[in-house]
């Protein structure tokens, strides 16, 4: 046999493209002339390899298609360390953590390799891959922030006062453990330095441990040393739903001040029905963004996210109880617990703001 009639039978022996009849015979002449048989072996070997370079030369095209991707919209970052001095110090400091981040990357790696084991089957696929990763980005945003707690224990506080880009507002929902909620669109705004500043003006580092664009809901931790804890809050955070037309009174900052305004839950749902949210009849600015809302007797019941552009007193906020599903998404990783005293129930308005006030930041960023 030819060796261009060869390579074509082997071709078509590999894709199973011959005949029942031809199969046999081509059978019958590899089993009756060995020399004959070794050279099909080796040629389909060839094509075996051929067609493992082409899979991976297709998937290392595919991969860099999609980390291009996920840099671009800013799900992943690309960036390298640069070591400075204080090294063998930040070592002996924080050996341990920096295990824990190397058990939690040992882990991410393997999470990696099996995406790589799937791709493999389905490389003209790319729609599996980028959900995989989608999905991993919420792991790997958890050892960023824990990287970034890392970071920031270098150097914690501000030397001079933030020139910020933004302002939004947030609340304290763990005065233990220094949480504050916001909303997410706020943190997502901050690419640097994310701050929160208290009504005496003074500015703390901050970095997020959760984010829910859906939800619009975030919450971040105050990490820096110079941060003095505060008292157990004042205010409950209910987890049942507020009645229509109940009273409530909100604080934030649409100014470089705290500012105080009142109103009522005017729907039970939000924007197009969305269970998620309240729609509240209440004045809010840029800047309300993160803004707490409470009840009469000082039960937190949401927090502002955005207003109707179209129409004057239309505020939307999202409801309380998100709260408390976003702390059992984060407390195997955080140390985050709700402790609260009830002691707002039968003040006056202005003895419940004096009392309130320190638990209401400026969230900054840049």
């Amino acid at each position: 046999m030819e060796d261009t009639l060869l390579m074509d039978a082997a071709e078509r022996f590999i894709r199973g493209e011959m005949s029942a009849e031809e199969k046999i015979y081509f059978d019958d002449l590899r089993k009756n002339n060995q020399e004959l048989d070794q050279t099909v072996v080796e040629q389909i070997f060839f094509l075996n390899q051929l067609n493992t370079y082409s899979t991976s030369k297709n998937f290392k095209t595919i991969l860099c298609e999609v980390e291009s991707k996920l840099i671009a919209e800013k799900v992943i970052s690309k960036t390298i360390a640069t070591p400075n001095g204080k090294i063998i110090t930040l070592w002996k400091k924080y050996k341990n953590d920096i295990a824990v981040a190397a058990s939690i990357a040992g882990i991410v790696s393997l999470f990696i390799t099996t995406i790589i084991s799937s791709v493999n089957k389905t490389q003209n696929n790319l729609e599996p891959l980028v959900k995989k990763l989608n999905a991993q980005a919420d792991k790997t945003r958890k050892i960023e922030t824990k990287l970034n707690q890392l970071q920031a224990g270098t150097s914690i506080s501000l030397k001079q006062p933030l020139d910020a880009r933004f302002r939004a507002t947030g609340f304290m929902i763990d005065a233990t453990n220094n949480y504050v909620a916001t909303n997410a669109h706020v943190v997502k705004e901050a690419s640097n330095h994310l701050i929160v500043e208290n009504t005496k003006g003074e500015q703390f580092v901050a970095t997020p441990v959760y984010i829910n664009v859906a939800q619009d809901l975030a919450i971040i931790k105050i990490v820096d040393t110079a941060f003095k804890k505060l008292p157990l809050m004042p205010y409950t955070i209910r987890k049942t739903v507020a009645d229509l037309g109940e009273s409530i009174f909100m604080m934030g900052y649409p100014k470089q001040e705290i500012v105080y305004g009142e109103g009522y839950v005017s729907a039970k749902n939000g924007y197009q029905m969305d269970t998620l949210f309240y729609q509240i009849n209440t004045t809010a600015n840029e800047g309300n963004s993160g803004s707490p809302i409470l009840t009469k007797n000082g039960d937190l019941i949401g927090i502002i996210t955005s207003k109707e552009i179209d129409a004057n007193g239309v505020v939307f906020a999202i409801k309380s109880a998100n709260i408390y599903s976003a702390i059992e998404e984060i407390k195997k990783d955080e140390k985050i617990k709700i402790q609260s005293s009830p002691a707002l129930k039968g003040l006056d308005r202005v003895t419940q703001i004096k009392k309130l006030q320190q638990y209401v930041f400026m969230i900054k960023g840049n």
